[in-house]
């Protein structure tokens, strides 16, 4: 494996930072305000990778050089997007809503070079199916307060979290946070042109 360039990581995601130091990627951690609300007419697609952007973005124009990498992961169920929950009951909603069915998980990621402006762009997904949950497992898993920084109120890493899970059609890193395979690809592809240069 080639040596990868350090990064700045737009997130405060502990589960990007466990996916960057698995793969070797040496970080540091500068996490920006965003509003990630979904735009009139915008598709979830579009909505990750523009919120990835955005949250790079921000963190690259207070740099004079380095990579930023910024990423958004959300849940579509039937259409809809389900955001981080704003309260126990809406995490035990979400979950009532996913168990039983299968739904679809984006994470965009967008890397740019704080010193030059060019852009890495991408988006993972994956189709994530659901076993029929009771009430007892929903509530026991809200109330340890895990849900409550992940989109559709669940990880798939998590203690309780893992066992919801049926099925993974897809990308499982990016189910978790970041899908790797791309974004190595893309840290790769900046770290020859660094050299080249």
């Amino acid at each position: 494996m080639i040596h990868l360039p350090s990064v700045i990581l737009a997130s405060s995601s502990p589960r990007r930072r466990q996916l960057l130091a698995q793969i070797g990627v040496r970080f540091t951690v500068i996490s920006p305000d965003t509003d990630e609300t979904q735009l009139p007419d915008e598709s979830p697609q579009q909505m990750v990778q523009r919120l990835a952007q955005l949250k790079a973005r921000a963190v690259a124009s207070q740099q004079t050089h380095g990579l930023v990498l910024g990423a958004d992961t959300t849940v579509v169920l039937n259409n809809v997007v389900l955001g981080k929950p704003t309260a126990p009951a809406d995490a035990h909603r979400m979950l009532q809503s996913l168990s039983g069915n299968t739904h679809t998980v984006l994470t965009g990621w967008a890397i740019i070079d704080a010193a030059t402006g060019a852009e890495a762009v991408g988006c993972g997904n994956a189709n994530v199916t659901f076993r029929t949950l009771d009430d007892d497992e929903i509530a026991a898993y809200v109330a340890t307060g895990s849900p409550m920084d992940k989109a559709g109120s669940y990880g798939i890493q998590d203690d309780l979290g893992a066992v919801f899970i049926q099925r993974i059609d897809g990308d499982y890193y990016t189910v978790v946070g970041l899908p790797l395979a791309q974004v190595y690809c893309a840290l790769r592809d900046m770290a020859h042109e660094e050299f080249e240069e």
